[in-house]
């Protein structure tokens, strides 16, 4: 009897797994030894890493990014407590995963990890960055969706977190000896072109680039002259201020620009190739002296780091552009603003920010517009607006039917309603405008 149920089982076929399976692990393998042998291959032949970088970051975000997709799913990681209201076109996003801003973090730290150098000060700050912005969302995301808790962690504590960073980004920048430039100076020479050249020096400085001005450097101690000797100090209490500042503002810029599918990254994205051009030619002597701007040695690490973010955002854009696979969550858009925000003051382009990131700028002042002309309406007994719904980009996909029965909206226009699809590609073609201006800054002076 025994031997006749093995006989039976002996004749059964095997029941196979699907082969893709099989494709998706192989994939994987492959691109974990891809990114091994490109490590190996860019220790050997320096200045490839920033092509090998984005490449890297890419494949991890849309290949792992796939099977984190379904990871959330499978444990229920998804977008619950959404207003449809604010959608007129009825676009269903209630299920769909979030917290897909571990996609983004993780794409971007193991290339760096792989194939940066991690001995670097300005490496080193954006993985601090990366991680302590990412923990900071994770947490909201966390509350919100586990807790059930729609409003995610207090704001007081969100504030903290951002001011915290920016506090530990100005003080290494100004106690950190790694950090240095070296100085370009205007050499007019009669019947000449003005020549410029780089002191031989490395220089601990507050200066800054600033545009659109013939002198092209800005020192924040000159803003303090009037502390005398102590002018110096202060000037870098006043850069260490002002670091605050500039994290805390795009980090919740870019906060607020993740409303729709596809918009944070896609412009995140755009801003970040800027960055890494204005880096670059940051960390090329000869292309600084050409542009007129400081040098800053070991900057170069910082277009490995950029290339990795790059590539993370396009990779995760693949499952965020419309109808959105995942959300980023606080997760992500906190991480990407506290990025941009940290990288573009470690290059002294900080004072680019308010052009480069106009569109975080404009999402900002709308939301903090919005509250004040509420508030100031309440006090009167008058239900007002300024805008339709706040932050600007719900604005033009808002009809007048949504806003309470008898509040007035100072701001109406214009009466057709958007598709969130092509709010979005406007908005990035107002970024890719923005990016070109911030370019040309440069050369216009």
């Amino acid at each position: 009897m025994l031997i006749r149920q093995y006989a039976v089982r002996l004749r059964k076929p095997s029941v196979r797994k699907p082969a893709y399976r099989h494709i998706n692990k192989l994939t994987i393998y492959l691109s974990c030894y891809t990114i091994c042998l490109n490590g190996c291959i860019s220790s050997i032949f320096p200045g490839r890493e920033c092509s090998v970088t984005p490449h890297s970051a890419l494949l991890i975000s849309s290949i792992w990014g796939d099977k984190f997709i379904n990871l959330l799913k499978k444990k229920q990681i998804t977008e619950t407590q959404r207003d449809a209201k604010i959608d007129p076109f009825g676009v269903n996003k209630v299920g769909v995963p979030s917290m897909g801003g571990v996609i983004i973090i993780v794409a971007i730290l193991i290339p760096c990890l792989l194939l940066g150098k991690l001995h670097n000060i300005y490496m080193i700050l954006m993985l601090i960055t990366t991680v302590w912005l990412g923990s900071l969302g994770f947490a909201d995301d966390y509350i919100k969706i586990f807790r059930k808790n729609k409003e995610g962690l207090h704001g007081k504590f969100k504030i903290i977190g951002q001011v915290g960073l920016g506090l530990i980004v100005g003080l290494t920048l100004y106690l950190s000896p790694d950090v240095v430039i070296r100085e370009n100076i205007e050499v007019h020479t009669p019947g000449q072109e003005m020549e410029v050249i780089h002191g031989t020096n490395d220089l601990k400085s507050t200066q800054t680039t600033i545009p659109f001005f013939k002198s092209n450097n800005l020192d924040y101690a000159d803003l303090v002259s009037f502390m005398g000797e102590h002018a110096q100090t202060a000037g870098w209490i006043l850069f260490v201020i002002i670091t605050i500042f500039v994290v805390t503002a795009v980090s919740n810029g870019a906060n607020l620009n993740d409303g729709m599918d596809g918009m944070a990254a896609g412009n995140s994205a755009i801003i970040g190739a800027t960055l890494g051009i204005l880096a670059y030619v940051s960390s090329h002597i000869e292309f600084a002296s050409y542009l007129n701007i400081m040098y800053i040695p070991g900057s170069e690490e910082l277009v490995i780091y950029i290339c990795a973010f790059i590539g993370a955002l396009i990779g995760f854009l693949w499952y965020n552009a419309y109808p959105a696979q995942v959300f980023m969550g606080d997760t992500g858009s906190l991480t990407i603003g506290g990025i941009i925000a940290v990288f573009a003051i470690i290059i002294h382009k900080e004072l680019l920010i308010p052009i480069l990131c106009g569109v975080f700028l404009v999402e900002n002042l709308s939301a903090i517009l919005q509250r004040v002309y509420y508030k100031l309406g309440k006090r009167k007994g008058v239900k007002q607006r300024l805008f339709k719904r706040a932050p600007i980009h719900d604005h033009f996909r808002t009809s007048m039917s949504l806003i309470e029965p008898g509040c007035t909206v100072k701001f109406t226009k214009p009466d057709q309603l958007f598709h969130e699809s092509k709010i979005t590609v406007r908005f990035w073609i107002v970024t890719i405008v923005l990016a070109a201006i911030t370019i040309i800054t440069l050369k216009i002076r």
